[in-house]
């Protein structure tokens, strides 16, 4: 059992339980499987508001009936966002503050796994483009509109970066995100590695610079354990699918637990003025001695803010 009272199997509906959401506005990236269906159910059960930024409508439309069915009083909206292009980052946030909403949480989760070398729209190496550069762009984007939120509401504003297990990023050679588009020297998840550390530093160096500017919005990011979903599953054949499920009851997490700590980070007390953390099993952990790197924060941000211009 962790200090916050849950552990790594607790649910997302347990670690939320008497938690009154209603009021909040939640925006919640990829959503159409995995956590990050669940994380949309629950924050809708929870009473929150949940907008859905999604690249495939049509499976989206499908989680959102599932979603009023279970709870017919749920507010839900989906909304078109392919975080691997630029301008469908821009077009969304553009939609989103065209429609007056107010903007409490922010769940930068969708992410892409383990792919093969390809180039984004922009020109840049599609995981780092998808898991990273885009939510980048996507706060960036937003931020005015938490600020304004917060500011009105009185409400703590959050936003959280679904990560991975932070120590398994350390690179000794060192990490080079300046040399992402170097495609004689990839190696698929060396790449994912490198884009879901840069979701941690992100948040890192976010939470310094918003507590720079004195306004209540905090920034985490999180690792949510082993979950095999369609994020992973491409990248296994059959045989493997078998003994991942053979054993996944032992070492894997069901969705509904893979979704408990963003869902605690998300709405629970205990984590209010909280910021600049790193969350697994439902309570603060520790990432790679990288993932806590002030410098590598500060290299990453400037060198995101350029490729953003």
């Amino acid at each position: 059992m962790c200090p916050s009272g849950f552990s790594l199997s607790s649910t997302a509906e347990e670690v939320t339980q008497g938690i009154d959401g209603t009021g909040l506005t939640a925006i919640v990236t990829g959503t159409t499987n995995g956590i990050g269906t669940e994380t949309a159910r629950v924050l809708a059960l929870r009473g929150v508001h949940v907008i859905m930024g999604v690249r495939n409508m049509v499976a989206a439309k499908d989680v959102k009936e599932a979603i009023l069915k279970e709870t017919p009083k749920a507010k839900v909206d989906v909304m078109e966002l392919d975080l691997s292009s630029m301008a469908s980052v821009r077009k969304f946030v553009s939609e989103f503050n065209s429609s007056g909403l107010p903007l409490n949480i922010l769940i930068n989760n969708a992410g892409i796994c383990a792919t093969p070398f390809t180039l984004s729209r922009d020109n840049i190496e599609l995981q780092f483009a998808t898991n990273h550069l885009g939510h980048f762009l996507l706060t960036n984007l937003l931020l005015d509109t938490m600020k304004k939120t917060e500011r009105e509401s009185k409400k703590e504003g959050r936003i959280i970066n679904v990560s991975s297990e932070g120590h398994l990023y350390s690179y000794p050679e060192g990490i080079l995100f300046d040399k992402i588009n170097d495609e004689s020297s990839y190696q698929k998840w060396r790449a994912y590695g490198q884009s879901k550390l840069a979701n941690i530093l992100h948040a890192n160096e976010l939470a310094r610079c918003l507590e720079e500017d004195g306004v209540n919005i905090t920034a985490n990011s999180l690792h949510p354990g082993a979950i095999i979903t369609n994020i992973v599953k491409t990248d296994y054949d059959a045989s493997s699918l078998c003994l991942l499920d053979a054993i996944g009851k032992i070492v894997i997490k069901s969705v509904g637990q893979g979704a408990a700590t963003t869902c605690y980070v998300a709405l629970h007390p205990q984590v209010k003025g909280i910021s600049g953390e790193y969350f697994s099993d439902n309570d603060m952990a520790k990432p790679s001695s990288q993932g806590t790197d002030t410098d590598l924060a500060k290299k990453l941000w400037d060198f995101s803010m350029k490729l953003i211009e």
